[in-house]
């Protein structure tokens, strides 16, 4: 694979600002099998991740996080919509961060607090040099700063551990305040320049698999000609033609082409990734609910991957046969080997439905009081009860059930001079509703 074939890549940075900056200068001017371009995306706290992710957009091919911690907060956010991978704080990196501890007197290697690494991470570590890590304690978990650093201060100060090894940054300036002992974990150059090519390699094989020809074949069951009973022939042309004028704006859309290829039949020919976008990753049928909303008929659909035009379209006809000839769920999307994407929902009323999330009133209420006053999507507890008519401590629980559910999540606390606990706002995440009161 070349760069010139493939073109220039872009790769979002998102980390804390200083494992940024190492990523971005280690990466310009580096060689690799595919030209790349980095564009930073840095914060201050972890859980402006995910924020960063949605500011990157489709502006970026593949992200790239500067440790699993931002990785994490964004993966379960659920705004991945790119390829996404990490620079990893296991192996040559935690070797590091241990090589320093044990050259320095004041602690013993085999008694400290780790966390987020893996425990057999760990061991395996502890192994290669010939140490036994029964007495370190890993928490594995993601939690918040503040349960992280109480984690480890509680461990020191009952004698019980005599550092602590954080792959946090917020964590270690904790700790560091409260006179604990720290090291942070920092990914190595080798981690750095591995993980920049495994990023580049991935936003490559993305989009040459996006480039990828597909062709979508709508069958119209209406339109075919039976011997038990004939639709007149005005009535069929027509309804021919607003299908095909339906279709044409759908593949409009999609930078796609679409004609007919017989009486019953019509074909579109597009690329892997426009199909992928038009179908939620292959989840959802293209063109059904439209046609069933506008012209009141059904139909059914095969895509098909191909290296070449009748490639796809050979696995678009199987893939329509497969559906058309059993009602359950099949896949109704083949890749060009011939197996299946994603299984196919049922159709609407055959099946249970999807649960859906508690929140999403909870949102929809506040996404409607907001957009009223055209506010920013940004609430806490005392706006959230005012515009729910609940008390803060209700409108509290109700927006830690947002968090919970992906709907919103937590930004860094307000730092105000004046005393107390500072305020903790959250952003909602309005795309998640069907319709947005507003885009933003």
């Amino acid at each position: 694979m070349s760069a010139q074939r493939v073109g220039d890549l872009t790769i979002g940075v998102v980390g804390p600002h200083d494992l940024v900056e190492r990523v971005m200068l280690m990466g310009h001017g580096a060689t690799g099998p595919v030209a790349s371009r980095l564009v930073a995306a840095a914060y201050r706290d972890e859980q402006e991740a995910a924020d960063k992710v949605m500011r990157l957009g489709g502006g970026v091919d593949v992200c790239l996080f500067a440790s699993p911690v931002p990785y994490e907060y964004a993966r379960k956010s659920g705004v991945l919509t790119m390829p996404a991978t990490y620079v990893p704080l296991n192996g040559a990196s935690l070797h590091e961060a241990l090589l320093r501890i044990a050259l320095d007197e004041r602690f013993d290697v085999k008694r400290l607090s780790i966390d987020i690494l893996n425990r057999a991470d760990v061991e395996e570590a502890y192994a290669e040099v010939g140490l036994s890590a029964e007495n370190v304690h890993v928490r594995e978990e993601m939690a918040a700063a503040a349960t992280l650093a109480a984690f480890h201060e509680r461990l020191w100060r009952r004698e019980t551990t005599s550092a602590a090894l954080t792959c946090v940054r917020a964590v270690a300036d904790r700790l560091e305040s409260a006179g604990v002992p720290t090291i942070r974990v920092r990914p190595t150059g080798a981690a750095i320049r591995s993980a920049l090519q495994t990023a580049a390699l991935l936003g490559a094989h993305h989009r040459l698999e996006e480039a990828q020809l597909a062709v979508v074949i709508v069958d119209v069951p209406t339109l075919r000609e039976s011997t038990r009973r004939t639709a007149p022939r005005y009535w069929r042309e027509e309804l021919k033609l607003a299908l095909q004028r339906l279709l044409v704006q759908e593949a409009h859309r999609m930078h796609a082409a679409a004609w007919a290829i017989d009486d019953h039949t019509f074909l579109i020919a597009a690329t892997r990734g426009s199909i992928a976008a038009a179908t939620e990753g292959f989840r959802i049928p293209p063109f059904v609910e439209r046609v069933r909303a506008e012209l009141g008929i059904a139909v059914e659909v095969g895509i098909g991957m191909g290296r070449t035009t009748q490639d796809a379209e050979t696995h678009a006809r199987a893939a329509l046969t497969r559906a058309q000839a059993s009602r359950q769920a099949q896949g109704f999307a083949v890749d060009r080997e011939g197996r299946a994407l994603v299984p196919s929902p049922r159709a609407p009323g055959r099946g249970p439905q999807p649960a859906r999330p508690k929140g999403i009133e909870t949102l929809s209420r506040l996404a409607e009081k907001l957009a009223e006053t055209d506010a920013p999507l940004v609430v806490d507890a005392e706006s959230a009860g005012r515009m729910l008519g609940v008390t803060p401590r209700t409108a509290r629980r109700l927006l830690r059930t947002l968090v919970e559910e992906g709907l919103a999540w937590p930004l860094p606390p307000n730092r105000t001079p004046q005393p107390g606990r500072p305020r903790q706002l959250y952003r909602l995440i309005v795309e998640k509703l069907e319709q947005p009161p507003r885009p933003r």
